[in-house]
Parts: C-alpha cells; sequence; structure tokens
C-alpha cells in the first residue's frame, strides 16, 4: 500500500504487516502456522495445504524425538556393581561412579560401561611334568573380577586371553618346581596358593586391571596309560603310614611305662636314701644319749648295755632252761635231738629228778668249768 493510504485501508496494520498500537502482540497460532507451511514446502507440500491439528501433531512428535534423543545420549544410570568410562572425542576423561549421570551426547561423548562386580571363572586342564620327572593330569579353576576399568579396558587388547596364558604358565610353573607325592597329597592347598600369588604377579605387571579371587586345585590323577603303576605306589605309601601309625602307637604306648617305671624307681631311692638318714641320725642320737647316760653312771649302763646285747643275740636262738639247784650230778643233753629241734621256739626244760641211766666220761677240765659257772645264767 502507498504511504498516503489512511490507517484503516489495511485493517489495522503497518506496511511490514506487524500490527499497530494497543492491538497486542502478534498472534501466536499464525506464527506456528507460517512455520509449518514454511517446513511443509521443504517436504513437496504447498503452503496452506497442512491443517491446524495436523501441524501440531508434528511438532509434538518432533519434540518428544528430540527429548528421547537426547536422554539416551545424555542420561546413563550406572548400577551398584558397573562403573563408566567416559570418552571425549575418544580420549578418556573420567570415571562414571553408581547412580545417575550426565554427559554430552554422542558424538562428543561416549560411556562405556563396565561391570566391576561380576565374578567371572575360567578352567586350565593340562599334562605336565613335576620336579621329579613324574607325569601328572591336572585341572584348575580361577575366579576373577575387574578391579580398575580403565586398565581392563585401554591397557591390554585382549584381557581375558592374557589370564588365560598367565594361568597356563603359572601352573606349569608351580608343578614343576613340586614332587609328585606333594602334588597328590598333602600339596594342593599350598600350589593352589602358589599359582594365585604368581597369576596376581603377572596381571598386575601387565598392569590387566583384573583381580584373581582364588584358585581352586581339582584332585590330580596320573595318565591313563600309567594308571596301574600308579595305583600300587599309592598302595605302598598307604602301608608306610599304617605302619608308621602303628610304631608311633607303641612309642606312645611304651614311653610312658617306661617313664614311670623310672620315676617310681626314683621314688624308691629316695625314700630308702630317707630312711637311711634317719636310721642313721637316729643311731647317732640313741649313741650320744648312752654316753651322756655312761659318763653319769659307768657300771650300770655297761651291765644294761650287756644285757641287752645278749637279749637280742639269744632272743632267736634255741634255748634249754636246767635247774641243777640241789644236785651236783652231771646233766646228759641229747644233743642230736636238740639240733633236730633247732627250728622250733618251745623251750625245752629239763627237771632235775631226770638222770640218765648212763652217763658218759668227763674230762676234770669240764667239770671244773661247768661247776664254776654261775648259775642262772642264760
Amino acid at each position: 500500500m502507498g504511504w498516503n493510504q489512511p490507517p484503516g485501508g489495511n485493517n489495522g496494520k503497518d506496511p511490514w504487516g506487524r500490527r499497530r498500537g494497543s492491538e497486542g502482540p502478534p498472534d501466536l497460532d499464525e506464527i506456528v502456522r507460517k512455520i509449518q507451511q514454511g517446513f511443509g514446502g521443504l517436504f513437496g507440500r504447498r503452503p496452506g495445504s497442512v491443517s491446524d491439528n495436523e501441524s501440531s501433531l508434528t511438532w509434538i512428535f518432533v519434540f518428544l524425538a528430540l527429548i528421547a534423543w537426547l536422554s539416551y545420549d545424555m542420561v546413563y544410570t550406572i548400577d551398584q556393581q558397573e562403573r563408566g568410562i567416559v570418552l571425549r572425542f575418544g580420549k578418556f576423561i573420567s570415571t562414571l561412579q553408581p547412580g545417575l549421570n550426565v554427559r554430552f551426547p554422542r558424538p562428543i561423548e561416549n560411556v562405556i560401561v563396565i561391570n566391576v562386580g561380576q565374578v567371572r571363572s575360567i578352567t586350565h586342564k593340562a599334562i605336565m611334568l613335576t620336579q621329579d620327572e613324574n607325569i601328572v593330569d591336572v585341572e584348575v579353576a580361577v575366579q576373577w573380577r575387574i578391579k580398575e576399568p580403565t586398565d581392563y579396558q585401554f591397557n591390554v587388547y585382549a584381557p581375558d586371553a592374557t589370564l588365560r596364558q598367565a594361568t597356563e604358565s603359572a601352573v606349569r610353573e608351580v608343578i614343576g618346581k613340586s614332587e609328585l607325592d606333594f602334588v597328590l597329597t598333602e600339596g594342593r592347598s599350598e600350589i593352589a596358593q602358589g599359582q594365585q600369588k604368581l597369576m596376581q604377579q603377572i596381571m598386575d605387571d601387565y598392569k590387566t586391571g583384573i583381580l584373581i579371587l582364588g584358585v581352586e586345585m581339582q584332585p590330580a590323577k596320573p595318565p591313563d596309560e600309567v594308571k596301574a603303576a600308579f595305583d600300587d605306589a599309592i598302595k605302598s605309601r598307604e602301608d608306610e603310614q599304617r605302619l608308621v601309625n602303628e610304631a608311633e602307637a607303641y612309642r606312645n604306648d611304651i614311653i610312658p611305662k617306661a617313664r614311670g617305671s623310672a620315676a617310681r624307681l626314683r621314688e624308691e631311692s629316695n625314700a630308702y636314701k630317707a630312711r637311711v638318714i634317719a636310721k642313721a641320725e637316729g643311731e647317732a642320737s640313741r649313741f650320744e644319749q648312752l654316753l651322756a647316760e655312761y659318763e653319769r653312771a659307768p657300771e650300770v649302763t655297761r651291765q644294761r648295755l650287756y644285757l641287752d646285747s645278749i637279749e637280742s643275740v639269744l632272743s632267736n636262738t634255741n634255748k634249754i632252761l636246767l635247774d641243777t639247784e640241789g644236785s651236783n650230778s652231771l646233766m646228759y643233753l641229747p644233743i642230736d635231738k636238740l639240733l633236730e629241734r633247732r627250728g622250733s621256739d618251745q623251750t625245752q626244760v629239763i627237771p632235775k629228778e631226770y638222770k640218765p641211766d648212763s652217763q658218759p666220761a668227763v674230762s676234770e677240765d669240764l667239770r671244773d668249768q661247768l661247776s664254776t659257772r654261775p648259775r642262772g645264767v642264760r
């Protein structure tokens, strides 16, 4: 329209199509409709050919698709057993911890989620030589998990294959340094610990980020070709162990008895020693007491000692009492009969009326000795 056209001739709009004065801002629906018509023209549609409802649904769909794409590429939920490795244009930036994390969308940033809590396992079975040049068939099971996700992802090309090769190397090294009997009997747990320590050392040297949780060694066995000879060797070993146990049982039975006998002999010797010492001390004390009494009354003490000595001597012998009072006749003593009864404790009493029919001849010296002997002396 011309510059001189009255204002009311263009529905109250200025030359650029905008409303004038106080009639308010432009209509929002009209602006959206114009934009939709512009997009429609790009796809071969004529302006004004799309209805208002279709255009609104299209823009809602585009908006929702944009939100879904941003949510998928920007929001990451990391579980408790997982860790997220953040790469910005292919370069490592940080590690995402468990929880809700928001990052830039692709291709700016990329997140690699790795499960570090999952326990994985591998097995290895092989036939190898021991230190004493015997063949043994062994099988081990290794349990492991990821300790450092960045090392596991970037430092080694194939960490699982590296772990398998390290397992084979560790098993051969430990078995090669052990003897067959040790591998087959009590050495299983010790060998498994040695293998685990060696595997972990190899993994740490390569910086694979793998943690060895445990190594379980299955019972080793010989190859089938030598199984019969090996069974004979095991039987011989069992017989040897049985004999050792029997010897141990005999030793445990005889040693306490010998120790008891030795202790009894020591106690008896100590008792004998104490008894002899006490007896000697008693005799010495008795002698000292007699000495004191002898110094006070020598004659009485001498007589008393003499009587005690005679009593102690004659108390265990056979005795014959002769009553010769009022008779000077010679008595006949049947010595042979007395000797026969020597073992008895009875005392023979010869009455004075006994007179043998015949008396043997006695010399004068013997008669004088008998006549001068005190009467009544035992």
